[in-house]
């Protein structure tokens, strides 16, 4: 059992003192254009990596370095000042952006952080850097009071998280031992309202496909062949039409067999931040709600998998008419998966399924483009309650467990490879705007992040090492 560690009131009242010190830390950060998508932007990728590793150095943390990677670089920093008896604390974060300018419909410049009516409107705001900058900011108050922290700390930024972490797995394989810890969290989500933090202990993964259906070598002319040649555009959809049954759920053969079934406990806590069908409505402006009716909507986008249909391309699209069968079909369609089902497996049972019901008139390709791994936690080990007493004790309301219904790669490769347990511990709003216009953070959400992220600290030390190095997961 690690040596108990009293409750740090000095910590939480430092960062509260320095809080205005700290929004502006952040913004010099957000200023950066961190813009990973687009090669341009690659020098200030390199000048927000470097930045960071600066901050790093200055709060105390020590082997601090700008690691390079085929692409971005990854940013590490460690303390380990509380000795082998604590845990280790790998924090994972990415500094990385989405593209972002005023004719977007930004209401100030996206890169010069504004503060209005309690919230910091700036690209990155929630969607990494202030979420992640909460992790230094505990770091700090920590280090500034009571010269040091109550457990071993390791920083993991990432540069590449917005273009699909392709550098992240390798990277992890080669720093094992550099990454070595008992657990990790990741500040890199959201809740529906301040008063209902949420917990993730799911996330799904992803299986990306492209059908390509081909007809004729080249466009016939309609009237010449029309009723004699199967149009491509027409196979298409009469494939697409048959990847759902009359209840919702996916046709493909064997989709649901490695499914784990919800349990009645996980369905109850689901149930506490339950979407109602109006809320839907009123929140996608659509005319009704559709889905699998066994299972709740939050159920649905959370912990089900789905098959989507993400676009379609076929023959003339441009003004005025051209009567062609075209000679050629496509659609991209993804896979949301949940724990236990395999991307690769699925990608399989979906090839196998399309292939099955192509006419033969045509001829059809189904393509992998990528995949992530789901994530399932059991929320009932030590880490995920120490999360829950934290924010019971600093954020002031007791929080939800839930599924998140996105992906976040790094949470199943951290899993895969570190056979740790990852925490998602969010402190955004749904409604923060990430990826859009206007993207935001509330200041208060920023600092009561911070008191919750110092007092999980304090929690997780309370917590004994991994001797196993087994987490109680699935993945």
């Amino acid at each position: 059992m690690a040596p108990l560690v009293p409750s740090n009131n000095t910590a939480r009242q430092y960062s509260r003192t320095h809080a205005e010190r700290f929004r502006h830390d952040l913004h010099e950060l957000l200023r950066i254009p961190s813009i990973s998508t687009d090669p341009a932007y690659a020098g200030e990728v390199q000048r927000a990596a470097a930045w960071l590793a600066e901050h790093l150095r200055n709060l105390g943390a020590a082997n601090v370095q700008v690691l390079p990677t085929a692409g971005h670089p990854i940013v590490y920093g460690e303390w380990l000042g509380a000795g082998a008896k604590r845990p280790t604390l790998l924090i994972y974060g990415h500094y990385d952006v989405v593209p972002a300018a005023s004719e977007d419909g930004w209401d100030t410049p996206p890169f010069e952080p504004t503060e209005r009516d309690g919230q910091i409107y700036a690209r990155g705001a929630c969607d990494d850097k202030g979420q992640m900058f909460v992790h230094f900011k505990a770091f700090e108050s920590y280090m500034k009071t009571n010269g040091e922290a109550p457990v071993n700390l390791k920083f993991f930024l990432e540069g590449e998280e917005e273009i699909g972490s392709p550098n992240l797995a390798p990277f992890l394989r080669a720093h094992l031992d550099m990454l070595n810890a008992d657990l990790c969290v990741i500040s890199d989500s959201t809740m529906r309202v301040i008063e209902e933090p949420v917990i993730l202990h799911s996330l799904r993964g992803m299986a990306n496909m492209e059908i390509h259906i081909q007809g004729p070598s080249d466009d016939l002319h309609s009237g010449l062949w029309g009723g004699a040649v199967h149009n491509p555009a027409l196979a298409l959809v009469e494939i697409l039409s048959r990847l759902h049954t009359p209840d919702h759920s996916v046709a493909v053969p064997g989709f649901y067999d490695d499914v784990v079934p919800l349990t009645p406990v996980e369905r109850e806590e689901l149930a506490k931040s339950a979407i109602t069908d109006e809320q839907l409505r009123q929140t996608t402006h659509i005319p009704a709600t559709w889905g699998e009716a066994a299972y709740s909507i939050r159920e649905r986008v959370s912990a089900r998998p789905t098959l989507e249909i993400n676009g379609l391309l076929s023959g003339w699209t441009g003004a005025g008419p051209k009567t062609i069968i075209p000679a050629k079909s496509m659609a991209k369609i993804s896979c949301r998966l949940v724990g236990n089902q395999n991307p690769e497996k699925i990608y399989r049972q979906v090839k196998q399924y399309i292939e099955s019901i192509t006419p033969t008139s045509v001829t059809v390709q189904v393509q992998l483009l990528n995949t992530s791994e789901p994530a399932l936690i059991d929320y009932t080990i030590p880490e995920m309650q120490a999360a829950a007493r934290a924010y019971e004790r600093a954020w002031g309301a007791k929080p939800i467990f839930g599924r998140g219904g996105g992906s976040i790669p790094v949470v199943a490769e951290i899993f895969n490879l570190m056979r740790i347990p990852v925490v998602m511990m969010g402190y955004g709003l749904d409604d923060d705007g990430f990826h859009g216009a206007n993207e935001h953070l509330s200041i208060e959400m920023f600092h009561r992040g911070i008191e919750t992220a110092i007092v999980y600290l304090e929690e997780v030390a309370q917590i004994p090492r991994r001797s196993d190095t087994t987490a109680k997961a699935t993945v």
